[in-house]
């Protein structure tokens, strides 16, 4: 039996000695312990491996040892989950069975697992019940529960009848009546019910004789093999020759990596690689990494939970351009993972007013479902949300959310999110308050222009800025045959640094005269001062003015076509009524010098319009042809390699004013079109000096 107990200063001095102690402690114990390793193998060479190992876990999670449980209770918990561990493992399932003990733990051998570790435990080895119930990692009521089933089994295994017979609502108690631990009252009570029942009084009777043949166990194998702890001795000694050979190698190779270290740490601290490194083990996002290599923005760790789903504030950096939040959402109940909407619906900035720019709007940031932080676990989420930039230089958002947008990924490809799908919400609150300090960016005023399909365009600045790149430029859009809607930028090279567009940052800025003036958005390049600067342009999208008129009859037959850009367009429908229809067609899209027409129909003269409708059908094409159905919902339109919307229908629908009216088409005036030309110039610019 496991009795002796360990004082605290004895703790210390068993740490001190490290494997020694504890080989000394095992061989105090042997009895005991090779008894429980009797409960899981059946021969010598089982029990030598399961003190090994007990032995060199005990020697490794020594440091660890709190004193929260007594020393014994804490290494036979050790010794309880190796030899579960063990008994796993086929390499030690030896078929040969020590003579010596096969009858004494025979009618052991039916009981269930924990059955015949509690009986062990409690029984042979003599711990408590509540150290038992501790180390089986169960309650007390639980172990008395198992104790009663495993002796009722060990019964048919001593020759006894295999099941007791007497009243079942005092089985419960026989096992505390028979340890002096019962209640008084329930005492009195069973003793009187036992007097009255027969069966009872044999059922007691055998379970007193079966716990105390039990409890002579240990007194009957009073054996451990001759020789059994040496052997484990040798092979721990074996080990530690070994360990020792290695850790010289170690320390060989330790001093020439110390050196290299200090190197490498005198390095860091003077250039900085070592901040950068800090970054690159602890922050997972990588725009948030580099921003913070480049002492820019702030590391937050800010969190809030509602409903089971967590969401952490990793960052967030202010600018000219936009304010820019890192989160992480983890959904804690279950594998989902939530995005933050980009709509407002359900992101509010309560102070938006008092610190923020109202003049701007915030930037649209996809969900990115490509990166490998957002693919190693189902129910996390890494992403960031676009604010308006600030108006002061420092502020604190008090940021408040209430609905989370579900991502649902496509089955077949789950970097792909499904798109057009009501995906579900989860709402709830969550709070934050967020320190910011807007980072200053920088402004270089360009000498540079160029044409682009005869259109003037002329450079005017670049902006710098921590969280994007701007390019602004001026079009010339004087000329009436002729007008660029928008020119479409493929990368910015600034000192041999290439940045992307990002295809959802770039917008029209304001009309001056005869000038459009145009921000195109890069990601960012993180101060650089501009020395060398190219543009490289991928297409541009033009209005053309080619003015042509075709009379419309109601009266003739439809279909009709004529010619126009040279395609042949085909007039499909031509109804009179309230509204009036008028339906055009061309499927031709192959070498279709237009994408869409910009027409209008024109009513007879006493007709009033009230309104016109026009709604189209089209199809996208990339830039070699390849034609893509917009209606399908797996097609990502991100990943069409410059796309062109090409309008197959047009349907113009004319209502009246006079109600009753019917509107009788007579024109249909084409104005010109739409098109888009691809480019691949590039443009070298320079700095303006003054």
């Amino acid at each position: 039996m496991i009795t002796a107990k360990i004082e605290s200063n004895s703790i210390t001095l068993i740490r001190e000695k490290n494997v020694e102690s504890a080989v000394d402690w095992f061989n105090q114990h042997k009895q005991s312990f090779y008894i429980l390793g009797w409960c899981y193998f059946r021969n010598q060479h089982q029990i030598e491996e399961l003190f090994y190992r007990s032995i060199i876990k005990v020697n490794e999670e020594l440091p660890r040892f709190k004193n929260k449980t007594s020393y014994e209770t804490w290494i036979t918990s050790i010794f309880i989950q190796t030899s579960r561990e063990l008994s796993d493992d086929r390499s030690l399932q030896v078929s040969e069975e020590s003579e010596l003990h096969k009858d004494l733990f025979k009618a052991l051998n039916p009981l269930k697992q924990l059955e015949k570790e509690a009986v062990i435990l409690t029984y042979i080895l003599g711990i408590s019940k509540q150290e038992t119930a501790h180390l089986l990692k169960i309650s007390v009521e639980e172990l008395k529960d198992h104790l009663f089933s495993g002796i009722q089994s060990l019964k048919k295994g001593m020759g006894y009848e295999s099941s007791f017979n007497g009243c079942k609502e005092y089985h419960k108690n026989y096992i505390d009546y028979l340890e002096k631990t019962l209640d008084r009252s329930k005492k009195i009570d069973l003793e009187k019910h036992i007097y009255h029942c027969q069966e009872c009084q044999d059922d007691l009777s055998t379970f007193q004789d079966i716990m105390l043949t039990i409890l002579n166990f240990t007194e009957r194998m009073d054996y451990v093999p001759s020789g059994f702890m040496e052997n484990v001795k040798d092979r721990l000694a074996e080990k530690e020759k070994h360990r020792q050979r290695k850790s010289k190698k170690r320390k060989k190779i330790g001093l020439v990596f110390a050196s290299v270290f200090v190197l490498v740490m005198s390095i860091g601290f003077f250039t900085g690689s070592f901040t950068d490194l800090y970054y690159t083990w602890t922050i997972k996002d990588q725009q948030l990494r580099a921003l913070l290599q480049h002492n820019l923005g702030e590391k937050l760790n800010l969190v809030a939970e509602s409903n089971g789903v967590k969401i952490r504030i990793t960052g967030a950096i202010a600018d000219d351009v936009q304010t820019l939040v890192f989160y992480e959402i983890e959904d804690t109940a279950d594998d989902n993972q939530y995005v933050i909407g980009y709509d407002d619906d359900g992101v509010v900035v309560e102070n938006k007013s008092e610190i923020m720019n109202p003049e701007t709007y915030p930037r649209y940031h996809p969900p990115d479902l490509k990166s490998d932080i957002n693919n190693k676990e189902k129910n996390v989420y890494h992403g960031k949300m676009s604010l308006q930039p600030l108006t002061k230089d420092k502020g604190t958002i008090k940021l408040t959310i209430t609905k989370l947008q579900k991502i649902v990924r496509d089955s077949s490809d789950r970097k792909r999110i499904i798109p057009y799908e009501d995906t579900g919400y989860e709402t709830g609150e969550w709070n934050f308050d967020i320190p910011v300090t807007k980072s200053p960016s920088k402004e270089y005023a360009l000498a540079g222009k160029t044409k682009v399909e005869g259109v003037p365009v002329r450079f005017e600045k670049l902006t710098i800025a921590p969280t994007a790149t701007i390019l602004q430029l001026d079009v010339n859009n004087g000329q009436p045959q002729k007008r660029i809607d928008f020119l479409n930028v493929d990368n910015l090279e600034v000192n041999n640094k290439k940045v992307k567009t990002d295809i959802y940052g770039s917008s029209f800025a304001s009309n001056y005269m005869d000038w459009s003036t145009f921000q195109i958005l890069f990601d960012p390049l993180f101060g650089e001062k501009p020395k060398e600067i190219n543009v490289q342009f991928n297409s541009v999208h033009l209005t053309i003015q080619d003015e042509k008129t075709i009379k419309l009859d109601a009266s003739k037959g439809y279909p009709q076509t004529f010619e126009y850009a040279g395609s042949t367009i085909s007039i499909d429908k031509v109804e009179v009524g309230q509204p009036a229809n008028v339906v055009i067609s061309n499927r031709e899209i192959k070498n279709r010098a237009y994408d869409s027409l910009q027409l209008e129909v024109v009513g007879n003269e006493e007709n009033e319009i009230n309104s016109r409708e026009m709604n189209s059908e089209g199809v996208l094409i990339d830039k070699n042809g390849v034609e893509y159905d917009i209606n399908d919902v797996s097609t990502v339109y991100e990943e069409i390699e410059q796309p062109r919307y090409l309008a197959t229908v047009q349907n113009i629908m004319l209502e009246s004013n006079n109600t009753g009216e019917k509107v009788i088409p007579k024109k249909l005036v084409i104005h010109g079109y739409n098109t888009t030309k691809y480019l691949d110039d590039v443009v070298k610019l320079s700095l303006k000096h003054n």
